[in-house]
């Protein structure tokens, strides 16, 4: 028997790192989990050995370090693979339980909608890297570019968080069309900490109670 594999994503500010480590609280405790199961949690780019070095290749700010377009898609591809084969296929095939703080359909977002790369390229490179492996369930943390540069106005951005609001918008509306077309469970990131982790809770619990 497997794991279960949950992702979430949201554009850059929308509260992913806070509400997973709510989550890594929580979860074990919940009664989802079984007792020799263990929580995995990671992220894109940078979940593995390899993948925290194209991190710091693919967020480098230095404009001289400026990949192409394309570059940049092979790159994340490249930390997805190692991802999947490193990290998250070892603890599924485990039984443990993995959540990834983005996973493919970010590709898709930033670098299909926001870089406008054709989405069947994206597609076809990621049914190789993704390597039979797909999420249970994902949660999409929405908020506006608008506010998303607002909680971030005291951060040093990084490449990605630097293209501006034109391209924030333009990957948001990516997310928007995924998460519709993939039945996401869409939770509005406005909302206070507490409330976000309960409809996080009570989504996972009807999804995954062993009494179902």
């Amino acid at each position: 028997m497997k794991g279960k594999f949950i992702v979430i994503e949201g554009i850059d500010g929308c509260g992913k790192t806070t509400q997973i480590d709510e989550l890594s609280k929580w979860l074990p405790n919940s009664g989802l989990m079984n007792k020799q199961s263990k929580l995995i949690t990671t992220r894109e780019p940078g979940g593995s050995l390899l993948g925290k070095k194209l991190r710091g290749l693919i967020l480098d700010n230095n404009e001289n370090n400026k990949p192409s377009s394309l570059a940049e898609l092979l790159l994340y591809s490249a930390d997805r693979a190692e991802h999947v084969s490193k990290i998250i296929s070892p603890a599924l095939n485990n039984n443990d339980w993995v959540i990834s703080d983005r996973f493919s359909d970010s590709t898709l977002a930033y670098q299909g909608y926001g870089r406008n790369i054709n989405l069947e390229i994206i597609k076809n490179i990621e049914s190789i890297v993704c390597q039979g492996e797909y999420p249970d369930l994902t949660f999409f943390l929405e908020i506006s570019p608008e506010e998303s540069i607002l909680r971030r106005k005291n951060e040093i951005p990084d490449r990605i968080e630097s293209e501006g609001i034109r391209f924030l918008e333009k990957v948001n509306e990516g997310f928007k069309l995924i998460a519709k077309q993939k039945k996401w469970k869409v939770i509005s990131a406005s909302q206070n900490i507490k409330t976000i982790s309960n409809q996080i809770q009570e989504t996972l619990i009807n999804k995954f109670s062993k009494n179902d």
